[in-house]
């Protein structure tokens, strides 16, 4: 046997091999895991499947891929957002509507339901840093529904949210511009 190595040596060695690949594969679905949970799989969708023409422009929340779709007037720009999506299929609402009121630095008051399950919950004035509209918001002719931003980046990708469509605060503050009231919303 070489001197350099011990049968001992040959037997550590060879376990080593043998772990390392196995803790590494472990490791990597750990973190494919985590990275699936806060992810958007975008598709591209086709306006045409959704409406029957694009009027000022089409919007297509889509909850399944966490995914907002926008097409403006003429189809020429088409742009597509990571949303975070209600938590339960209770909070969601499915079906057409249509933008019918935005505002800059909107503030938020909670619903009656809201006050129900969170009693400490209070009213936040539009531009503080902890109002959960984020910096701009567009309001469906559905009561309290809405596309708005947020300041809390870690529910982008996610089930996050109480019922609305949430985009990160440079996100909705671009979709926000380029989206005239009347743009008609389907969600998904």
């Amino acid at each position: 046997m070489n001197k350099g190595m011990s049968r001992r040596g040959l037997l550590i060695a060879g376990g080593a091999a043998l772990v390392v690949p196995a803790r590494a594969r472990a490791e990597v679905r750990e973190e494919a895991t985590v990275v699936r949970r806060n992810i958007s799989s975008f598709s591209s969708q086709d306006w045409r499947d959704h409406f029957d023409e694009l009027g000022v422009g089409c919007i297509v929340c889509d909850t399944a891929s966490r995914a907002l779709h926008y097409w403006n007037a003429d189809g020429s720009d088409y742009r597509v957002y990571p949303t975070s999506v209600p938590k339960t299929d209770e909070l969601t609402k499915r079906g057409y509507t249509r933008i019918v009121r935005k505002k800059e630095a909107p503030s938020w008051t909670p619903t009656a339901s809201q006050m129900e399950r969170f009693p400490d919950w209070r009213p936040v004035e539009g531009g503080a840093p902890d109002n959960p509209l984020g910096t701009h918001a567009m309001y469906f002719d559905w009561p309290a529904y809405l596309i708005h931003g947020t300041h809390d980046t870690r529910k982008i990708g996610r089930p996050s949210s109480d019922g609305c469509i949430g985009l990160y605060n440079e996100k909705i503050a671009e979709l926000y511009q380029i989206t005239p009231i009347g743009t008609q919303v389907r969600l998904i």
